[in-house]
This record gives structure tokens, C-alpha cells and sequence, in this order.
């Protein structure tokens, strides 16, 4: 049996929620000469690329996009790597991106390579917050809050530009 989904973004809301995103990160980081986007594996990476071309797109930031490899299941036992030299992050601001925040776990593990390194600051982005925070994360930039129950799922396919509560 498939599982109900619920649209909860279709394709143009998807597009308007990245574009109103991205003046969000250019508004309070405007006196910075660039920002690094970094978008974890997998969603948060895509969400992360939209992310940079929108914010390329509308401003003078110069933009450096990161990808941070984890395993989101396990990211205690897994090794959370950042696909760049850390010393290229040294006093940079750091958006950490990912496509949904539910617990803040992924996110609260996916800042450790960015910890090792004195940034500027570490500010959060995700498309959907579901607000079950079990860690102390609060996105700066969120695209849509939603409430959900713990048992509900949401499903992001960027490709497709959707949004499904399943």
C-alpha cells in the first residue's frame, strides 16, 4: 500500500521560498565580502547549490559552495568530512544547509568540521522546519514551518521541486 502524500510546495513555491531565502542570507550578511554555502549530502546540497545561484544571482557575495559528508543515521560512528581545505574557511561566515530540520541532529553534528576552524559565524538554512528539536538548532533561514507529528515524513525532491507530507 502507498502511503497518502500531501503537496505541501509545489515548483513555484519551492522557487519563491529559495528566492525569498537567499535575500534573507544577502540582507544580514551584505557587509561581508562573501559567504560559504555549505549544504549537507544528499537535499541539503542541492538546496544548497539553489541556494548560492540565487544569492549570486541578486547580490555582489562572492560565494564558496561546500558539500559536508555524513551519515545521517549514525553521524556519532561516521567520519563528517567537508569537501574543501579548512584553512579556505578561516573567518568566513558559514551558512550550514540542509532540506528539512526535524530533531537538529544532523545539523548539530554536521558544524563539527567547522568548529575546528575559527569561523567568522555559523548561521543555519533549511527549506522545512518541523520544529522537534531535540538539540539547541533554530535555522535563521527557513522556507516554511510546518507542524507535524513525530510519526509524519517529509518528503523533498529538489529535481522536482516538490514538497510532500507523507
Amino acid at each position: 500500500m502507498v502511503a497518502d502524500k500531501t503537496l505541501i510546495l509545489d515548483t513555484r513555491k519551492v522557487k519563491q521560498k529559495i528566492k525569498r531565502m537567499a535575500y534573507e542570507i544577502f540582507e544580514h550578511n551584505f557587509k561581508e565580502k562573501g559567504v560559504v554555502i555549505a549544504g549537507i549530502e544528499g537535499q541539503g546540497y542541492v538546496l544548497a547549490e539553489l541556494l548560492a545561484k540565487e544569492v549570486q544571482h541578486i547580490s555582489p557575495l562572492e560565494i564558496k559552495l561546500v558539500k559536508v559528508s555524513l551519515d545521517k543515521l549514525a553521524p556519532q560512528q561516521s567520519e563528517i568530512k567537508v569537501d574543501c581545505d579548512l584553512k579556505e574557511l578561516k573567518k568566513k561566515c558559514i551558512i550550514l544547509v540542509d532540506d528539512v530540520l526535524n530533531t537538529g541532529r544532523t545539523f548539530a553534528y554536521g558544524m563539527k568540521p567547522f568548529l575546528a576552524v575559527e569561523v567568522k559565524k555559523i548561521e543555519t538554512a533549511v527549506l522545512v522546519n518541523r520544529s522537534h528539536t531535540l538539540f539547541p538548532i533554530y535555522p535563521q533561514y527557513t522556507g516554511y514551518e510546518l507542524a507535524t507529528t513525530i510519526k509524519d515524513h517529509v518528503e523533498v525532491n529538489l529535481s522536482e521541486g516538490t514538497v510532500y507530507l507523507v
